[in-house]
């Protein structure tokens, strides 16, 4: 397995012979509007620009995966760039048909496919009426038979939901936003540092961190992160890649074998709707 942090959420991973395009916004700076709204350090995204590695990287890519719709994870330059190279992209049940009218060949990843097993875990997305707001996310459990297991958390913030699937399924890898995004106003949209500490405390997976540094409304920084797991003896399993470095994991000699997945019963699709009205590409 090899992974590469382009910018923000966006990054490649590589499992077997496809290299995944994870959630692509690929815009130039300040293409995007300011997220950070009730502040006077408002910015256009993205503040940084995508590193000179991911020009060569992307023409690898085979695949496209997205986590959810909102545009710091899909944007029109990102969609704008499957559709020129016919890329199929796979996402959660509830947001296929959303991204299928964008005109993207879209296909739900379920169990099974491209021989991995699957599990999709819905994830609370901030809390509270915020996270309502913002719509259902879905985190995604993938495990390739050649490969380390690995879950991406998309967009969430510490629940006992989370902890308790990460205790049954026991990912090699952890994809976590590690940014704490505020809106200004209103509890943070992702992890926090303490649940970020938490969540590592609580499994014995190796854990990277991105979504940090490229969006005006993630505070957190690299060094402040770094500096803190350092602090509570964590370091040797937490990566904070640049962006445009690209890290390697190697398979167990003896993987888990996880026999009973949890079956991911997409609802809210109202809140989708919403959601698309005011956060979607």
């Amino acid at each position: 397995m090899k992974i590469q942090q382009l910018r923000n959420a966006t990054f490649i991973l590589t499992l077997g012979s496809r290299r995944f395009l994870v959630d692509p916004m690929l815009s130039g700076p300040g293409k995007l509007p300011a997220f950070k709204v009730f502040s006077r350090e408002r910015q256009r995204n993205p503040i940084v620009a995508l590193p000179e590695e991911a020009k060569e990287a992307l023409k690898t890519v085979t695949d496209v995966l997205i986590t959810h719709e909102h545009m710091d994870h899909i944007d029109r330059a990102g969609m704008k760039w499957i559709k020129d190279r016919d890329l199929p992209v796979w996402a959660s049940p509830i947001d296929t048909p959303y991204l299928k009218k964008k005109g993207l060949k879209v296909t739900a990843l379920e169990n099974g496919a491209m021989d991995m097993k699957v599990e999709l875990v819905p994830t609370k997305h901030s809390r509270g009426l915020l996270s309502w707001l913002l719509g259902p996310v879905t985190g995604f459990y993938l495990a390739h038979p050649r490969e380390p297991s690995i879950y991406l958390t998309s967009d969430a913030v510490l629940t006992e939901h989370l902890l308790k699937t990460l205790d049954r399924l026991k990912p090699d890898v952890i994809v976590a936003p590690a940014g704490s995004a505020n809106f200004g106003l209103g509890p943070d949209l992702l992890f926090s540092v303490n649940e970020l500490v938490t969540l590592t405390k609580r499994v014995n997976s190796k854990m990277i961190f991105n979504h940090l540094e490229a969006i005006d409304h993630c505070p957190t920084t690299r060094d402040e992160l770094k500096q803190r797991m350092s602090e509570e003896g964590l370091a040797a399993r937490v990566f904070i890649p640049k962006d445009g470095e690209e890290m390697e994991f190697l398979p167990d000699a003896n993987p888990s074998v996880i026999k009973n997945l949890g079956i991911y019963q997409p609802t809210g699709r109202f809140q989708k709707w919403l959601t698309g009205q005011f956060a979607g590409t």
